[in-house]
């Protein structure tokens, strides 16, 4: 078993920004394995962040981020339980990391449970049309509809999206993570994309 050095501590503890301690802990019960300990603080950190999503989160910031020379803008708020918190790198980091996601991912909804019924019921009858155009059998249609819908919301939903820096965890995670080492309870409100010329047609500029 490799020896839980220090230095493995120290480059735990600046990936995951958990305590040392809790490093120490997680890089022990890993063995010594540096994935394997950041997967054990983040189902801790999940664990912990659940625990205060009950917690009334009132304050926060709006940070907005200009991407490609004024060709994209996006507004997002995201909040937190105290102004001390808000003001904090780790906070601030968060709000223009999202942001930068919003820009670059192009999501339409915080989380799935922001997505209108009749927007999942359309998706849902669409998918099951063309997976009967694609020949599948009615009994895997519903499992076919369920994993489509699934797609759907990793792909439209900013919290389940994969995040940009580092797709191998979701937006919801980072958030998570970061509630985790902040100690409060951090929720994405409310977010605005806006692109250059989006929704403009040619007769609008008065173009023939």
């Amino acid at each position: 078993m490799p020896e839980v050095t220090a230095t493995l501590v120290k480059e735990l503890r600046e990936r995951t920004g958990a305590g040392m301690m809790d490093c120490k802990q997680a890089l022990t019960q890993a063995g010594g394995n540096m994935e394997e300990a950041t997967r054990i603080l983040r189902e801790k950190g999940l664990a912990q962040a659940a625990k205060r999503a009950g917690r009334v989160a009132s304050e926060g910031l709006v940070d907005a981020y200009i991407h490609g020379d004024g060709r994209i803008g996006v507004l997002i708020e995201v909040n937190c339980e105290t102004d001390f918190v808000a003001k904090t790198e780790a906070f601030r980091t968060l709000a223009r990391d999202l942001a930068m996601q919003v820009a670059a991912a192009r999501p339409d909804y915080v989380r799935r449970e922001d997505v209108p019924a009749g927007v999942v019921e359309r998706e849902r009858d669409i998918y099951r049309a063309a997976a009967r155009n694609e020949g599948k059998p009615e009994h895997v249609l519903d499992k076919i509809v369920s994993g489509r819908l699934e797609k759907f919301y990793q792909e439209r939903c900013l919290l389940e999206q994969p995040f940009v820096k580092d797709p191998d965890r979701s937006v919801g995670q980072l958030v998570q993570e970061v509630a985790a080492r902040l100690g409060e309870n951090v929720t994405v409100r409310r977010f605005a994309r806006f692109e250059r010329g989006e929704g403009v047609s040619p007769a609008a500029n008065g173009e023939a």
